[in-house]
């Protein structure tokens, strides 16, 4: 064979490499409103930067006749490009090629690029589209799925790991994308579970569908298990990049402050008048969030779940910063079992990528109620204050309104290490609320009140007397818990300018092999 024909041959097999598992399988895919991998992968890397490795890799099985059919690639893409110049690492899962599910040498070409990211200190994103293990590989297979387990929790903290969920996703595949920081998934044909509505039948005669089991905004809105939820893939994508912006390449760096045209020193008066005068009414908090960050441009992360706490990614003069905000707006912004689990994973997610964080302060207290108590919600507001005492990032806690009793502890204080703890006046720092609290002052005397009116203007009286004492922050701020009371509409400066003062920050926990946080 001539030179000619042996690159002629070359050309040949990465062309038919490149159809997966063909034009027919292609156009199936289509139909269902999916991309394939490869234009998964177009869409997400910067033109022209894609660089594919293990093209030519088969499948090594010879069971059920499948010694007969082999497609080049194995039913995944892998390789690594760029996102906006930076290089990240990728695999993307091709549903053409024996619907996706994965074998022995499927396996080895993921743990190859994910060994790869972890060399190069780069992002791993992984593009999930698979009907599960092969089950003509048996056990083989299965050791594939632990060994891809094995390198996402070595790669834990060490590097961003994100996935994202175009198309089935079941049994063992799911542990993958729960143990990587971040899952998005679309609103259809996106759907995970450990078991499947079949068994699910079988077992326990529940009848259910598959989005009802396992779709998207069931996991975006009820267990939690999905940061994003999107209408199509397309989107998916560019928020993928976008949040890549906003991350380090690994927990040896920092993350990249880009230049900002947004005035350091933009005054919002909107900012003096935005808290009610009632202390019951609500607002919303993504309003003050929005308000002060670099050109109103907050990406929410958990946005359908545990709404009554927001997290998610922001700059101020361009440096990346993770928020963390009650919200007034849903529940009155207190914590429960749900909050409390969502704000501590991204705590510590920040805390593991030097991402300095940031937070809004307006929380009542825990969610009392024996459903709370049964679910635990002592140990999980416990993962919450565990995140926060352990990071050693910049953070800074901007008290806005309550901040009552446990919760207040746990949202950032000065004793768990805040570095600078803000109040705007309005803040009311105290062990409870003023009506509670004058029913356990002067429970005694109430009861011995008999008429009705001058029991109203008892509790009235003394309401007030304790808001004197407590519904300001000059009480925390005489003790140096309050570093400074500050205007409103002045948020942005003073935060900047906290960050800035950060940015040499140097603080070590003991020594130890790992904490063992309330889990």
């Amino acid at each position: 064979m001539s030179s000619q024909d042996k690159v002629k041959k070359l050309i040949d097999l990465r062309t038919e490499a490149k159809l997966g598992g063909g034009v027919k399988r292609i156009e199936a895919q289509h139909r269902k409103g999916k991309f394939t991998a490869r234009e998964r992968i177009e869409l997400l890397l910067d033109e022209g930067s894609f660089e594919e490795f293990d093209m030519f890799v088969t499948h090594r099985c010879t069971n059920f006749g499948m010694e007969k059919k082999k497609f080049l690639g194995d039913g995944v893409v892998t390789g690594h490009g760029t996102i906006d110049g930076r290089v990240v690492y990728v695999f993307s899962q091709d549903f053409t090629v024996f619907g996706g599910s994965l074998s022995e040498t499927f396996a080895q070409k993921i743990c190859k690029v994910m060994d790869m990211a972890m060399k190069a200190g780069a992002p791993l994103i992984g593009i999930n589209d698979s009907g599960g293990a092969r089950i003509q590989e048996g056990v083989t297979s299965l050791a594939g799925y632990a060994e891809i387990f094995e390198r996402n929790i070595l790669a834990s903290g060490v590097i961003p790991q994100i996935s994202a969920i175009f198309g089935p996703c079941a049994g063992g595949a799911v542990y993958s994308p729960a143990l990587t920081d971040f899952i998005m998934m679309t609103e259809q044909n996106s759907y995970m579970f450990v078991t499947g509505p079949k068994v699910v039948k079988t077992v326990t005669g529940e009848n259910i569908s598959v989005e009802d089991l396992g779709g998207g905004k069931i996991h975006a809105s009820k267990s939690g298990v999905a940061h994003f939820l999107v209408d199509e893939e397309k989107e998916g994508l560019m928020l993928l990049r976008k949040l890549i912006s906003f991350l380090p390449q690994n927990n040896l760096e920092d993350p990249i402050v880009t230049e900002s045209s947004d005035p350091i020193d933009r005054l919002d008066d909107y900012l003096n008048e935005i808290i009610p005068e009632n202390p019951n009414q609500p607002y919303d908090i993504t309003d003050i969030i929005t308000t002060i960050v670099d050109y109103s441009e907050f990406l929410e992360i958990h946005r359908n779940y545990a709404k009554n706490i927001v997290v998610g990614f922001a700059k101020f003069d361009g440096q990346p910063v993770g928020i963390v905000a009650n919200q007034p707006n849903y529940l009155a912004g207190v914590l429960d079992i749900e909050a409390s689990r969502k704000a501590a994973r991204f705590v510590r997610f920040c805390d593991s990528f030097n991402i300095p964080i940031i937070t809004l302060v307006d929380v009542p207290g825990f969610l009392p109620g024996s459903k709370q108590e049964y679910g635990g919600i002592i140990t999980h507001g416990a993962k919450l204050m565990f995140a926060y005492g352990e990071a050693t990032v910049p953070k800074i806690t901007v008290t806005l309104r309550k901040s009552y009793g446990g919760a207040h502890d746990v949202m950032s204080c000065k004793q768990l290490r805040g570095d600078l703890n803000y109040a705007w006046p309005t803040a009311e720092i105290a062990v409870m609320g003023a009506s509670g609290a004058v029913e356990v002052l002067h429970g005694r005397k109430l009861a011995e009140i008999e008429d009705p009116e001058e029991k109203a203007k008892f509790i009235a009286n003394h309401e007030e007397e304790y808001k004197e004492k407590f519904a300001n922050p000059f009480e925390a701020a005489a003790y140096g818990y309050i570093d400074d009371i500050i205007e409103p509409r002045n948020t942005r400066f003073r935060i900047i300018r906290g960050l800035q003062s950060l940015a040499t920050k140097k603080l070590v926990n003991p020594p130890k092999k790992h904490s063992n946080i309330p889990l």
